[in-house]
């Protein structure tokens, strides 16, 4: 997932720089501490120069991955954001110096986690999708390949997600056959969706949105009561049936996960036939959205 940044004010780059290094410190942490010391890789670029450095020596590792991201980055200014170019840069110079002096680091803070493989596994994905989802949200990347994804979806409307997906998949099996094991690739697969996991968390927030359409006849009273009892805002849609062709007024609303419950009850309540259909919400634009809920609509 790519955030594309827009212009910003030089506090507001200070601010999304200190975010973005933040990220880049835990990353390294998870990197150097928990998976590349227990043969798991990182998908995408990371994931290509871990491999590569296996062959020349550890040592290669970040200038590898700066180097592998030079021809995205090429891609994001010519096509994408000048702006993102210089975050991202700051991201991965940050991630290589920090990663580099944990590497080389003797304090027991940074030292090898030697233990049960479920813990590195779930630890290491949760903290590197924290600290690439920091990253991310604060309009940032790492990756290229996920610069690829977003021109490969503009050109042939394949989703990014698909694109990185496929990509890491290639990049694990050849970690199969470079390490001589096929459990490492499975591992790093686990870890990839632990880190998916975690990233969308961190960009998105813990409270996940939902969108709410509510088919009534008494769409009115629901309204009054979802309003004033919940204080959530809504939308009224003009609708039509399909059969009937009688005019309907659909109610459409925005809610967190754990408002859905409430909302269902007070809608059967005052209508038990009422239908309502409930969409998960990839993404809300919005710079309020903890407050999205209870803003009214138009």
């Amino acid at each position: 997932m790519v955030v594309i940044a827009s212009k910003k004010t030089l506090p507001q780059l200070v601010y999304s720089s200190f975010w973005m290094l933040l990220g880049a410190f835990v990353a390294a942490f998870s990197l150097e501490v928990f998976l590349i010391p227990n043969n798991i890789i990182d998908g995408g670029v990371i994931g290509i120069a871990i491999l590569l450095s296996s062959y020349i020596g550890q040592a290669y590792i970040y200038p590898l991955v700066i180097l592998l991201n030079l021809p995205f980055i090429y891609l994001a200014f010519r096509s994408i954001s000048k702006v993102m170019v210089v975050q991202m840069m700051i991201a991965l110079a940050a991630f290589a110096l920090i990663g580099s002096w944990i590497g080389h680091s003797d304090l027991p803070f940074f030292q090898p986690y030697r233990g049960d493989l479920l813990e590195i596994v779930v630890i290491g994905g949760l903290i590197l999708g924290f600290g690439v989802g920091l990253i991310i949200r604060s309009g940032g990347c790492l990756d290229g390949t996920e610069i690829l994804g977003l021109l490969v979806n503009q050109k042939y409307g394949i989703s990014v997600g698909n694109v990185v997906l496929l990509t890491n998949t290639i990049i694990f099996s050849i970690a199969g056959f470079v390490y001589g094991d096929w459990h490492p690739p499975i591992q790093s697969l686990i870890t990839f969706f632990v880190v998916i996991k975690i990233m969308d968390m961190v960009i998105m927030g813990i409270d996940e949105m939902k969108s709410v359409m509510i088919f009534s006849s008494r769409p009115g009273d629901i309204a009054d009561s979802l309003m004033h009892h919940m204080g959530l805002g809504l939308t009224f849609i003009q609708g039509r049936g399909g059969f009937t062709g009688e005019k309907k007024e659909v109610l459409f609303l925005m809610a967190e996960r754990l408002q859905l419950s409430e909302i269902k009850h007070t809608v059967h309540a005052i209508d038990p036939e009422a239908f309502i259909a409930i969409e998960n919400l990839h993404e809300v634009a919005t710079n309020n959205l903890k407050g999205i809920a209870r803003k009214q609509h138009g």
